[in-house]
């Protein structure tokens, strides 16, 4: 039986071939692999013919040939990577409803263009972390669902790796390509309106490791001043569990010392939200509260949460078309956002 695997069909019978490779079908068909493997690419090289041939015996045996095999050959994997570093908050996990609507965005656009995905939630252990992801050869391109505190790392890559582009923060002068918001500009909206309906005790709920979330403590901060007023940065984790006993013991300081706080993600504000009718601090008529992100759960609570959007759909689109660009070969600019404030109930 050779290379075949060969089947009776029934006494008397001639064996059936099952046809499992590029070789098998090559054997069948009188030619040589290569041919099979060109003719099958539809590349022109190979006369009709023979093409015609091989593409009716590959029919008749239900071939379809392997697609990894294929991708080498041709360079390509159709694997899109999607990263999400947590150098910063190590306990923090993907179900947070941030992370679960970038990525339900970013899948839907790159299957929609042919890929697939393969995602990752990396713990950097050490400096080359993206650097051996993306030397990996698995990817046809990177995008990342944040920075995190990793800034350094991704520019070390970035230097030398092209289809990568990054949610987050953009400064001047930076290497990567970044899709994100001006964070900045979402703070001092923020202040502006916390000290417009007259809040003049501000505090801000954050972890300012992770330079968007620095930058929005900046621009909430930076207006405050303008205004004669202080900031008191109240350090809050992103991670649930962490989040919940900061928030708890914030709340406690948070009625009776501020009047308006700024919390630097929609998941904090909502669980401030929370902790202060758990004390039955009146939201906004003692404290008024603005998030940032804008999550469908943003207009849910009690009261509905005034937040700054991000809008994450276009910002996908954005970071999608980006990459696609990029992996074709084009230098494209960062992306800088502008957001807007939504006024709900809690300011």
């Amino acid at each position: 039986m050779g290379d075949f695997e060969d089947r009776m069909t029934g006494e008397g019978q001639a064996p059936v071939v099952r046809v499992r490779n590029l070789v098998d079908l090559a054997r069948l068909a009188g030619v040589s692999a290569g041919t099979v493997s060109r003719a099958l690419a539809g590349n022109p090289l190979v006369n009709v013919q023979t093409r015609e041939k091989i593409e009716a015996i590959a029919r008749e045996h239900d071939f379809r040939p392997n697609q990894m095999a294929s991708r080498l050959r041709t360079k390509r994997t159709g694997l899109i990577g999607v990263v999400i570093p947590l150098g910063h908050e190590r306990r923090q996990h993907l179900s947070d409803p941030f992370f679960m609507t970038m990525l339900g965005q970013l899948a839907d656009l790159i299957t929609e263009n042919g890929y697939d995905i393969l995602l990752s939630r990396v713990i950097p252990e050490s400096p080359d972390w993206l650097t051996r992801i993306v030397e990996s050869g698995m990817l046809d391109g990177v995008l990342m669902i944040g920075q995190s505190d990793q800034f350094d790392a991704i520019e070390q890559t970035a230097g030398r790796y092209r289809p990568l582009v990054a949610w987050g923060h953009h400064r001047a002068g930076q290497v990567h390509c970044t899709v994100g918001m001006d964070n900045a500009a979402g703070g001092r909206l923020a202040a502006e309106h916390l000290i417009g309906r007259g809040a003049r005790r501000l505090a801000f709920l954050g972890d300012v490791g992770a330079p968007e979330i620095a930058a929005r403590h900046a621009g909430f901060a930076a207006a405050a001043v303008s205004a004669g007023l202080r900031v008191a940065l109240l350090p809050t984790h992103l991670a649930v569990d962490e989040m919940e006993a900061d928030i708890s013991h914030h709340a406690g300081l948070i009625d009776g010392q501020f009047d308006g706080v700024f919390a630097a993600s929609d998941m904090i504000a909502m669980r401030t939200l929370r902790a202060l009718a758990d004390r039955a601090v009146a939201v906004p008529d003692r404290v008024a509260v603005v998030g940032f992100d804008d999550l469908p759960l943003a207009s849910q609570t009690v009261p509905r949460l005034t937040t700054v959007r991000q809008d994450i759909a276009p910002g996908a689109a954005a970071m999608v078309d980006t990459l696609f660009r990029r992996m074709a070969g084009a230098d494209t600019p960062s992306t800088i956002m502008q957001p807007t404030l939504i006024v709900r109930d809690s300011a």
